[in-house]
């Protein structure tokens, strides 16, 4: 097989570096704008520049829901692979990565027969990808950077053989898994974008940058808001100036009448008014949440409260699907990390189809409350009636994210008397 090699993996991993970065400049709420405009002089704006967190909440909105639980039919014993590495935030840490840069990877290792999974982000690694298995061909990552950004250490991944390249020195460790240990987790991928979509859209950054353009109008407009802008007409030419700042705080200013017997005239500009402001935030924040599949309460505009689960998730049926769609190809992913992970840990290649029956499973994306339980036990009984046996507790389970009692039911015998 013909590779494209390590040169070629740089300049790919230099095109699409500037883009990672950006969406994460966007998720940190630190990306800068040359925002336009035709009325505001850029000295005013840059006083007043505004910073709005509504990519990050797009992001962690869905992120902090996808939890996940261990892999099913564990017939390789892979769920201690993960559960010796951290899981509490290497799970959290690949998925929210994977949604900020539309993939994130797994740099699997291994050290004193121990298997070693790190997470390194889309900004650092790339490859190229086997549509049928999602597995890499070919893969490299930067491991290490300085502080101005240039590699210092560096890693080329192939089935047979890792490279690892620290300045001049060049190491290389045979593989024995016959796929590059470098295992892609991708969000949302299709025929066109094999590596998957970001969950920060361009849809969704326009919007963020439309509300934050609304909100400096509003503060610069506040500031006349606060002090209107007053006039005096008829005032005599003989008359001394007045301190601009003394007229604007002084509770009473005096005027006399000059020599004709006329005296001067007070009057106030109409001041801006800041409801329009707050339309245009309102339009915006229903544009970011339509995008992203949330509410317009989620971003601070109360509207109502839902009283219950189903209300809620009845209001967030698009990032209940989006969701779902992330958990398909979440787990496909970690799953080929699994995968991987077992023929290292075994120092042997096992076959992918022999991974079939192992299934990834995730905690419900909401949490149900004591009414929907109630719900749940009421629609189990009769279910179990109709067809015993239908539901048990690993089914109740991935319903409610509830876990049962281990301990097994008692035995109800008869009366002995009777």
């Amino acid at each position: 097989m013909a590779y494209k090699g390590i040169e070629y993996l740089r300049n790919k991993l230099s095109h699409k570096r500037f883009r990672v970065n950006m969406r994460y400049e966007q998720y940190a709420m630190k990306h800068y704008e040359n925002e336009p405009g035709i009325t505001i002089p850029p000295e005013i704006r840059n006083q007043y520049r505004s910073i709005l967190g509504w990519c990050a909440k797009g992001v962690d909105s869905l992120a902090d829901r996808l939890v996940f639980r261990d892999f099913d039919n564990d017939d390789f014993e892979v769920n201690e692979i993960f559960n010796a590495n951290n899981p509490d935030v290497f799970f959290d840490s690949a998925v929210l990565s994977a949604l900020i840069g539309s993939c994130s990877f797994v740099y699997i290792s291994k050290a004193e027969d121990r298997i070693r999974l790190q997470v390194i982000e889309a900004s650092n690694a790339t490859g190229i990808i086997d549509p049928i298995t999602g597995l890499l061909t070919e893969g490299y990552a930067v491991l290490k950077r300085d502080d101005y950004g240039n590699p210092i250490s560096e890693a080329y991944f192939l089935p047979q053989l890792t490279t690892f390249i620290d300045g001049k020195t060049v190491t290389n460790i045979t593989n024995p898994t016959n796929h590059p240990l470098l295992v892609p987790i991708i969000h949302r991928p299709d025929a066109v974008r094999p590596f998957g979509r970001s969950r920060i859209t361009r849809s969704g950054m326009y919007y963020q940058k439309y509300a934050k353009r609304t909100l400096e109008r509003a503060d610069i407009t506040a500031e006349f808001y606060s002090f209107p802008q007053k006039y005096v007409v008829g005032l005599s030419n003989e008359a001394e100036p007045m301190d601009s700042w003394k007229a604007a705080i002084s509770s009473m200013l005096q005027f006399t009448k000059d020599d004709d017997g006329d005296s001067p005239k007070l009057g106030q500009f109409t001041t801006s008014s800041m409801t329009p402001f707050t339309e245009q935030l309102k339009t915006a924040a229903a544009g970011f949440a339509g995008e992203m599949g949330l509410t317009i309460d989620d971003l601070g505009f109360i509207s109502e409260n839902p009283s219950s689960v189903e209300a809620i998730k009845a209001s967030h049926e698009n990032l209940r699907l989006a969701g779902r769609k992330a958990q398909r190809s979440f787990g496909s992913g970690l799953l080929n990390v699994a995968y991987l992970g077992a023929c290292l840990r075994d120092d042997y290649q096992y076959e992918r189809s022999q991974f079939m029956n192992t299934v990834p499973r995730w905690n419900p994306l909401f949490e149900a409350d004591a009414n929907m339980l109630s719900i749940i036990g009421d629609g189990a009984i009769k279910l179990n009636q109709a067809i015993p046996g239908f539901i048990d507790k690993e089914t109740v389970r991935e319903i409610t994210g509830v876990k049962g009692s281990d301990q097994e039911p008692p035995i109800e015998t008869g009366d002995k008397n009777g």
